[in-house]
């Protein structure tokens, strides 16, 4: 039997003997929703897979994948490697959309990005080709910190931190957005934020519609 099977039936008999009023407090497992090839802990998933934390999620470059645990949804975008970490994320490389009312946050990097409050917030981290981190905050704000200052981006605003620690620079595009403890870069572009936000919308709806076209068995 596949490892991915026994996780799947693993998490099914935990959420018929787990109570609710437990699966409230402890959001593990999550489930992992594919739209493509799609890979834990390196071995090829089916088109749901439980995740636990510490379980590395990677797509390749035409799929990507939604985990969803209580009150937090991740989107793992189109050849990204993310690993799961429970009340976090970890992005190794490419990018990731956080919608949570439980205060799930990212790190990528020497990057932090969390919500502000525990109300709805979303947001988006990408990884740069010139070793920036990319931040959109596209509802609610969120605290950005790169391991020695500490910024507040405002929803509608977007920022990009260099992730290495010794490299701490970073560009501003125009001035007046975030409410930073230093200087950050901020593009304040609601046609860029809105319209990347409408584009996630639409590709976690393509995957939580789980096609039911077969996943690749071909490996990383």
């Amino acid at each position: 039997m596949s490892v991915s099977r026994l996780r799947n039936i693993a998490c099914w008999i935990m959420v018929a003997v787990v109570p609710a009023s437990l699966w409230a407090a402890d959001s593990s497992p999550a489930m992992l929703y594919a739209k493509g090839t799609a890979w834990i802990n390196g071995g090829t998933v089916p088109r749901t897979s439980a995740v636990f934390p510490g379980d590395m999620v990677q797509t390749r470059f035409d799929s990507m994948a939604s985990i969803n645990a209580s009150g937090s949804s991740v989107v793992v975008l189109a050849d990204s490697l993310i690993k799961f970490e429970g009340p976090t994320v970890g992005l190794e490389h490419g990018g990731l959309t956080v919608a949570t009312s439980k205060g799930l946050g990212t790190h990528a990097g020497d990057v932090t990005v969390v919500p502000v409050s525990n109300g709805w917030t979303q947001f988006e981290v990408k990884q740069a080709s010139d070793g920036t981190v990319q931040i959109v905050a596209q509802k609610g704000d969120v605290s950005v910190s790169d391991g020695s200052t500490t910024s507040t981006l405002a929803q509608g605003q977007q920022m990009a931190v260099d992730s290495s620690a010794e490299k701490k620079k970073k560009k501003r595009r125009k001035g007046g957005g975030a409410i930073p403890a230093s200087g950050g870069a901020v593009l304040d572009s609601p046609y860029v934020i809105y319209g990347g936000a409408a584009a996630v919308g639409g590709l976690l709806t393509w995957v939580l519609l789980q096609d039911s076209s077969p996943v690749s068995s071909s490996a990383p």
